[in-house]
């Protein structure tokens, strides 16, 4: 592979990660505009969404088959002409039906290229450089969070329509398309197999468990706060919708510029202990946020969060891919897959508890969330394989 292409590849990835977080972090900002759109409670509405975040869980979970069935440009131009359809169905379409719909589709697509995104960089890059390459692609989810918040903000403002949103999204998923028309893409399956032999299979071990229940956790805590804070802040605060979006921004901003420093970073430590040690501040620090009564203090508390908290998930990916001595991409797609069933129960556990308890007890459970998410990586200490296999870091 030359190098003008892997960087094509690369990009693509990046792009990728860009489009499912523009698409999961945007919801927060767009929901009480989109429930008022179809005259429904805050709290109904949540519940809709849910069709994104299955979308998102279906295609990622039988993508890890498919890519040995269907090319990997196939499904990249497939997917573009399917998120057409969503924004335009986003547009015309007047009924709850219709939306929920293209809901799914959105979330098929996001899947679809954040599977392939992520199979790309395990695929192309190997060893240090691969965990560094998965931190640094992880990080364009997060200036998607950063960037679009803002953009949401802008456009609700003024008073034009949600669905804009979407269709602003949308030219990420253009930026795709047209890199995959110029790229080579990774032959998989029996096609891609040149020598024949059978590979050996290797067991997971119990480490993965630990490993995929933290991915789950810390999504859906992650999700299950950030996705409230603008009620949270609106209603207990009474902030405007512009200073709840600079909150999630800051937040996405600090989380973007820890991951620059922590792919910087982490080669110099074992993978497992400093995810130990960020599970226990971000923890923290998403206590003193929630506990806080001064509005002035919530954002150095989510700053500091979105901070300490940025290296988490892609470390636990890393550690699942360290786990066998030969790189699985069913087993980096089965924690990949664990992640994004936190991003769909999101609303489906978080819902019920603001209709009941108010958005504050959505931030309590997600604070609990993060605590579970630090008891496992302290467990996984003692099963992790990753030292075993000669896969020390530092």
């Amino acid at each position: 592979m030359n190098d003008s292409n892997r960087i094509r590849l690369t990009w693509i990835s990046f792009f990728s990660y860009a489009l499912t977080g523009a698409l999961v972090i945007v919801t927060g900002m767009v929901m009480g505009n989109i429930a008022e759109y179809f005259n429904l409670p805050v709290s109904s509405m949540s519940n809709t969404f849910t069709f994104l975040n299955a979308g998102i869980l279906i295609s990622i979970f039988l993508n890890a088959w498919l890519m040995e069935i269907i090319p990997l440009k196939r499904q990249l131009i497939f997917g573009f002409l399917l998120m057409v359809l969503a924004v335009i169905g986003l547009m015309v379409g007047k009924s709850l039906t219709m939306f929920s719909i293209c809901m799914f589709i959105l979330g098929v697509v996001s899947g679809i290229t954040m599977s392939i995104g992520t199979f790309l960089i395990t695929h192309i890059y190997s060893g240090r450089q691969r965990g560094s390459r998965l931190l640094f692609t992880d990080s364009f989810f997060s200036m998607a969070g950063m960037i679009f918040p803002i953009v949401a903000a802008m456009l609700l403002a003024r008073h034009i329509g949600w669905y804009w949103v979407y269709a602003c999204i949308g030219l990420l998923y253009v930026a795709i398309f047209v890199l995959t028309l110029c790229s080579d893409f990774p032959v998989l399956g029996h096609k891609g197999d040149k020598s024949g032999a059978p590979a050996t299979k290797e067991k997971w071990g119990i480490g993965v468990l630990f490993l995929s229940v933290a991915a789950l956790c810390y999504i859906l805590g992650q999700l299950g706060f950030i996705q409230w804070v603008p009620e949270y802040a609106t209603k207990s605060f009474g902030m405007d919708i512009n200073q709840a979006g600079k909150l999630v921004s800051d937040f996405w901003t600090s989380y973007m510029i820890g991951m620059w420093v922590f792919s910087f970073v982490l080669r110099f430590f074992d993978l497992q202990r400093i995810v130990t040690v960020l599970a226990a501040l971000a923890t923290g620090a998403m206590y003193l946020f929630v506990s806080s009564d001064n509005p002035q203090h919530l954002a150095y508390y989510i700053m500091a969060l979105g901070f300490v908290s940025s290296a988490i998930y892609t470390t636990l990916i890393t550690l699942g891919s360290l786990q066998t001595k030969v790189s699985s991409p069913k087993l980096v797609n089965f924690i990949l897959t664990c992640g994004t069933i936190g991003t769909m129960l999101t609303f489906v556990v978080t819902g019920p508890i603001v209709a009941k308890g108010g958005a504050h007890a959505a931030l309590t459970t997600a604070n609990g969330l993060y605590l579970a998410v630090f008891v496992m990586c302290l467990l996984l200490g003692f099963v992790t394989k990753h030292r075993s296999h000669g896969h020390v870091t530092h």
